[in-house]
């Protein structure tokens, strides 16, 4: 689904109708914390706004939620004939400020275990606006799905371990009726393509729609479908950091131990039996910590446990039992 119409704007139009405010361009560096007789407290908000620093006081009735890391920061587009660049941490301010809250203590993370090793969390993703419809025909043909009826489509021979969405049409609100955009990505971004002789992140648009035709087959349509779109490739260095091999410790509690008035929320905070890269990570650890902050007696929904749930054992047996019989 188009998140940004469905869920971001009606939030943002939500919220701001209840007082919120949203600082655009603006940065938080540090926090001030006051260490006393056990407990801890966060007594400023230190930031930089068009380039300029401020700060926040932190009143005794105020709380602060910290978003931990980032898996978009420093992200970059290219073009139809620009590769992305690759960026690193130096380039946003999540991981940084995350370090600096880290430094010298160990309640509250070790940022460094998914911040520095980029070559195992990048990989790149390409959005492309197609101006004709010969290419969702042929996927169509192809898979038997129409926009929006089926998942991923994953090319299995693909070095990249490529893959491609088509959604409903129209996916964006105001999206003219002769224009299609669809979504894909790659895992294996540092090795050559089986049809363009380049890793995918040194790949521009126009190479990367070359290599998904041909993983199509569509062999003398390519030229024209090309012609006819707009890729924009995004090479996104943190996309996969949450799956990174960590240790206990390695992420904080979402209320460290003694803390009164901070918590983190986020990818990067420690739920149990909880699974990352999901929109639900982040709400229920915002909920925890705002039941936990406030002293409710609430907890977040309970997780999902789908391998204890009958009805999808039984459609692993079944799935299995057809695999054996073929």
């Amino acid at each position: 689904s188009n998140q940004y119409d469905s869920m971001v704007r009606p939030l943002h139009k939500w919220l701001s109708a209840r007082g919120v405010i949203f600082a655009l361009n603006t940065r938080v560096t540090n926090l001030g914390l006051r260490e006393q007789a056990g407990e801890t407290r966060v007594t400023r908000i230190e930031f930089a706004r068009d380039g300029k620093p401020g700060e926040i006081a932190v009143g005794a009735n105020d709380f602060v939620l910290v978003t931990l890391g980032s898996m978009t920061e420093a992200s970059s587009l290219g073009a139809m004939d620009r590769a992305p660049a690759l960026n690193g941490k130096a380039d946003g301010g999540a991981w940084t400020l995350w370090e600096k809250l880290a430094a010298g203590r160990t309640d509250f993370g070790h940022p460094s275990i998914f911040s520095n090793h980029i070559d195992e969390s990048k990989w790149v993703s390409f959005t492309t606006t197609l101006h004709e419809p010969e290419f969702l025909r042929i996927v169509r043909d192809l898979t038997g799905n129409a926009p929006g009826e089926g998942g991923l489509v994953t090319f299995p021979q693909s070095n990249w371990l490529a893959s491609i969405v088509i959604p409903h049409q129209p996916h964006f609100i105001g999206q003219p009726e002769d224009v299609s955009v669809f979504w894909g990505y790659g895992l294996h971004v540092s090795a050559p393509g089986n049809f363009v002789d380049k890793p995918m992140s040194a790949c521009t648009g126009r190479e990367i729609m070359t290599e998904i035709l041909g993983h199509l087959q569509v062999g003398a349509a390519a030229p024209g479908i090309i012609a006819a779109s707009i890729c924009i490739p995004c090479m996104m260095p943190f996309i996969t950091s949450q799956f990174l091999r960590r240790g206990p410790g390695d992420r904080p509690q979402v209320v460290p131990k003694g803390s009164k008035n901070l918590a983190f929320i986020g990818q990067f905070c420690e739920q149990p039996d909880d699974v990352v890269f999901t929109v639900e990570y982040s709400i229920r650890s915002a909920q925890a910590a705002t039941y936990a902050l406030l002293g409710l007696e609430r907890e977040p929904p309970a997780v999902y446990k789908g391998k204890f749930d009958p009805r999808v054992l039984y459609k692993a047996f079944i799935a299995l039992h057809d695999m054996a019989e073929t």
